[in-house]
């Protein structure tokens, strides 16, 4: 997924992709532990996607903080 596809997500999809790719991670990891692994670069993927999710949400997180900042 596109850094730009990413931005264009709602905050609760955000979240759930986050959980969903974390969840993928563990197996990847497990597979990679017991030899099954197709690709190892497959685990680092997934890691940068999901640093791309987190960081997507902080942008929103810290959106929100500026604006009730300007409200007071």
């Amino acid at each position: 997924m596109k850094s730009f596809e990413i931005r264009e997500l709602q905050e609760e999809e955000l979240r759930k992709r986050i959980k969903d790719e974390e969840e993928n991670l563990i197996h990847l990891k497990f597979q990679k532990a017991t030899s099954q692994l197709e690709s190892p670069i497959k685990v680092r993927t997934v890691r940068r996607e999901i640093a791309r999710l987190k960081t997507a949400l902080r942008v929103i997180e810290l959106k929100k903080v500026v604006a009730e900042a300007k409200k007071d």
